[in-house]
């Protein structure tokens, strides 16, 4: 009994990588330093959701040290601090404020010598706000898109009763 041999070859489907595309816009220097993944919706309904510039900077830094989905982002005060040009005080202050709006709750956490360590940020809070806000954004962006097509916004049909 004869085996038939059979050869494939494997193509890319992507022609340009996201990698490439950031170096592009960036340069490659400036990406080689990592990046932040941030939902649109936060940026775009930043007032929506009652955030000042300086609290949206907190979130965007709290972001920048959630790496992975499992763990929440624990930087100390003093690292925001340095971040944002703030005092330690403003950052908790800042902080507080953000977990009255359920946005961020901070859990603390212990050394196993029963000392303190900077505080954990669940950011579930706001993830869950994004969540509601964003079908809401997409409905808007529809509209938008319908009144710029070619015949405008259709009426809808109501029946008679």
């Amino acid at each position: 009994m004869a085996t038939a041999t059979t050869s494939a070859k494997v193509v890319s489907l992507h022609t340009v990588s996201a990698d490439k595309a950031s170096d592009k816009k960036w340069g490659k220097p400036v990406m080689k330093l990592g990046f932040c993944v941030v939902p649109s919706v936060l940026l775009r309904a930043q007032q929506r959701l009652g955030l000042n510039p300086t609290q949206l900077a907190v979130l965007l830094q709290l972001a920048d040290y959630w790496w992975d989905p499992d763990r929440k982002p624990y930087p100390s005060k003093q690292a925001l601090s340095e971040r944002l040009g703030l005092g330690p005080r403003q950052i908790q202050r800042y902080i507080a404020e953000l977990e009255e709006e359920g946005l961020v709750r901070r859990v603390e956490r212990r050394a196993t010598n029963g000392g303190k360590l900077s505080n954990e940020y669940d950011l579930s809070g706001l993830v869950e706000r994004l969540k509601k806000i964003a079908p809401e954004i997409e409905a808007a962006n529809e509209m938008k898109r319908a009144v710029t097509r070619r015949g405008g916004i259709k009426k809808a049909v109501v029946p008679l009763a």
